[in-house]
C-alpha cells in the first residue's frame, strides 16, 4: 500500500485555494494593521440631506471584508475535504484529512442535530438559546461540543487501541500503512506513530475522553465547595457568627463526622487527634467572624504554589499517609451539604416534599460518598471501613490525587468570586423584600441571590474548565497525570517533545487538540458573557 497524502484527490485544486485564502487573509491583516496605526477607523452610518441613512465605507472596512471572505473560502475548502472524505470510497482518494473526516462522521451528525434543534428552539431555551445569537459563542460552542462528542464516540472514531503497539511504525510519518494489517484492522496510522509505535490519531481521540472525564466534574466539585462556603461568607460578612446559625450546625456535623471516620479508619488515636482539631475549628468559628476565617483560609490556599502542591500530593510518603484520601473526605462532603440545604430551604413550607428530597439526597449522596472515599479491595488504602457490597465504585489512586488537587486549587478562587458577588447582590431591593417576608438566610442565599449571580458564575465555570484542562495537560507533561500509559494530551505531548525537532508529528496533534478545546471554552465564555450582559 502507498502512503497517504494529506489532501488526496481533492488536493490538486483545493490546495491552491487554501494557499490563496491564507495569503489573502495575511494581506488583509497587514493592511488593517497599517491603516489602524495610521489612525483610520471603520466606517459608520451617516444621514443624507434627504434624511436617508447611508453607510460610508473606509479602507479599513475593505481590509476587514478581505479577511472575512478569506476565512469563508478557507472554511468552504474544509467543508469540501470533509464531504469528500465521507463520500469517496477509496481511502487513497480521501487522503489523511478526508480519512479522519470519515472517522468523525458520528461527531458531524451529532453537531448538525444539536445545532439544528438549538437554533430552531433558541427563543425557548433561555441563556443557552441566546448563545446562538452570538457568532463568537456559536464558534466556541461548536469547538467544545466537537471534543465532547469525540470523547463520547471515541470507541467508534479511533482506528486502533490507545495502547496497541506496532514496533515497526515507531515515529513513522502520518499516513503510513501498516506492514501486515490483519483482517478488519484499519490499514493506516493516519497521524503517524509515536516513539513506541502507537497510533497518534487514536491516542488523541482517547485523550479527549480522559480530559473531559476529569476537567468538568472536578470544576463542578470546586464550584460546589466555593458556592457552599462563599454564600454564607458574603451574606454574613460584618456580622458575628451565632450559635443558632446554620453554618454552626454544619461545622459541628462535619467535625463529628471527621472524628468518627478518623477513629474507624485510623484507630482511636487518629480519631482523638481529629476530634481535637475539630474542637479547635469550632472554637474558631465561635470566636471569629465567619467571613474573616474563611477568607483567611482561602488566601492561605491561594498562596500555595499549584505545581508544588501536586508534587507533594504524589510523594510516596504523602500518598502512604493517606493525605489525598483525607482531603477527599472533606471535599466530597460539600455536594451533599449543598443539595440538602438547597432542598431544605426551598421546600421548608412543604414538609412532606422536603423530607423526601432531603432523604433522597442524603441517602444517595452518602452512599456515593462512602463508596468514593473507601476502597475495600485495596489493602493499602487508609480508609477501608465501608462494606464491599455497598462499595459501588472506586477512584484509582492517581486519578483521586489529580481530582482532589484540582478541586482544592480551584475552590478558593470560586469562593472569592461568589463572596464578592454576594457582597454586591445582598444590598438589592429583592433581597430586602425577601427578608421582610421572613425568609430564612439560606433561602435568600440559594433562591434569591444565587440565581441572580448565575451569569458571572456560568462564564467563570466555562473559563475554569479551560484552566483545569491546561492544568491537567501541564501535570501530564510533568509526569503527574492520571497514569504513565494514559493517552491524556499532556502525557502524549511530553512523550513526543523529546524528539520534537526530528519527529514533530507525535506532539503536535495533542497540542493542537488541547489548544482548540481551551480556545472553544474561552470563546464560549465570551459569548455567554456577551449575552448575559444583555439580560
Amino acid at each position: 500500500m502507498e502512503q497517504l497524502t494529506w489532501t488526496g484527490s481533492f488536493g490538486a485544486f483545493l490546495n491552491p485555494l487554501l494557499l490563496a485564502a491564507l495569503v489573502i487573509f495575511l494581506l488583509g491583516f497587514v493592511a488593517n494593521t497599517i491603516l489602524a496605526l495610521a489612525g483610520l477607523r471603520a466606517g459608520d452610518m451617516e444621514v443624507n440631506a434627504d434624511g436617508t441613512l447611508v453607510f460610508k465605507r473606509t479602507p479599513v472596512d475593505y481590509a476587514l471584508m478581505t479577511m472575512k471572505y478569506a476565512v469563508l473560502l478557507f472554511l468552504a475548502c474544509c467543508v469540501v475535504f470533509v464531504l469528500g472524505g465521507i463520500f469517496q470510497p477509496d481511502i487513497q482518494a480521501k487522503g489523511i484529512l478526508g480519512a479522519m473526516a470519515a472517522r468523525l462522521v458520528p461527531v458531524w451528525i451529532a453537531l448538525i442535530v444539536i445545532f439544528a434543534v438549538s437554533v430552531t428552539f433558541k427563543r425557548k431555551l433561555g441563556l443557552y438559546g441566546k448563545l446562538f445569537d452570538s457568532p463568537i459563542g456559536m464558534a466556541g460552542f461548536g469547538l467544545v461540543m466537537f471534543w465532547i462528542f469525540a470523547a463520547v464516540f471515541s470507541g467508534l472514531i479511533a482506528t486502533h487501541g490507545a495502547l496497541d503497539v506496532i514496533s515497526g511504525l515507531r515515529n513513522d510519518l502520518p499516513g503510513t500503512p501498516l506492514p501486515n494489517p490483519a483482517e478488519g484492522q484499519y490499514p493506516y496510522y493516519l497521524l503517524g506513530g509515536d516513539n513506541l509505535g502507537r497510533d497518534v490519531f487514536s491516542r488523541v481521540v482517547f485523550g479527549a475522553a480522559d480530559v473531559l472525564q476529569i476537567a468538568p466534574v472536578a470544576t463542578l466539585f470546586a464550584f460546589m465547595v466555593g458556592i457552599t462556603l462563599g454564600l454564607p461568607a458574603g451574606y454574613f460578612s460584618g456580622s458575628a457568627f451565632e450559635m443558632r446559625s446554620p453554618g454552626f450546625y454544619i461545622t459541628c456535623a462535619l467535625a463529628g463526622l471527621a472524628a468518627v471516620i478518623g477513629a474507624i479508619s485510623g484507630g482511636l488515636s487518629v480519631g482523638l487527634w481529629t476530634l481535637v482539631a475539630a474542637a479547635v475549628a469550632i472554637g474558631l468559628f465561635l470566636t471569629v467572624k465567619l467571613d474573616t476565617i474563611l477568607t483567611f483560609i482561602a488566601n492561605l490556599a491561594l498562596a500555595f504554589p499549584v505545581i508544588l502542591l501536586f508534587f507533594l500530593l504524589v510523594t510516596p510518603e504523602i500518598v502512604a499517609a493517606g493525605v489525598p484520601q483525607y482531603m477527599s473526605m472533606v471535599l466530597f462532603l460539600f455536594p451533599i451539604i449543598f443539595l440538602v440545604v438547597l432542598f431544605n430551604s426551598r421546600f421548608h413550607t412543604q414538609p412532606m416534599t422536603r423530607n423526601i428530597l432531603v432523604a433522597a439526597a442524603a441517602i444517595v449522596g452518602f452512599t456515593a460518598y462512602f463508596s468514593l472515599i473507601s476502597n475495600r479491595s485495596d489493602a493499602d488504602a487508609p480508609i477501608r471501613f465501608w462494606p464491599e457490597a455497598l462499595d459501588f465504585f472506586d477512584i484509582p489512586g492517581n486519578l483521586l490525587i489529580v481530582f482532589v488537587a484540582v478541586v482544592f486549587v480551584n475552590s478558593p478562587t470560586v469562593f472569592r468570586i461568589v463572596r464578592g458577588i454576594v457582597l454586591d447582590v445582598k444590598t438589592r431591593d429583592y433581597v430586602a423584600a425577601a427578608q421582610t417576608r421572613g425568609e430564612g438566610p439560606w433561602y435568600i442565599m440559594l433562591w434569591e441571590i444565587l440565581p441572580n449571580a448565575r451569569g458571572p458564575l456560568i462564564v467563570d465555570f466555562c473559563l475554569r474548565i479551560g484552566y483545569t484542562t491546561i492544568l491537567l495537560g501541564t501535570l501530564g507533561f510533568f509526569g503527574l497525570g492520571v497514569s504513565p500509559e494514559s493517552p491524556d494530551w499532556g502525557s502524549t505531548i511530553n512523550e513526543g517533545r523529546r524528539l520534537l525537532t526530528v519527529y514533530p508529528h507525535p506532539a503536535l496533534p495533542p497540542a493542537l487538540a488541547l489548544m482548540s478545546l481551551v480556545l472553544g471554552l474561552n470563546l464560549l465564555a465570551d459569548g455567554l458573557r456577551e449575552e448575559s450582559l444583555r439580560d
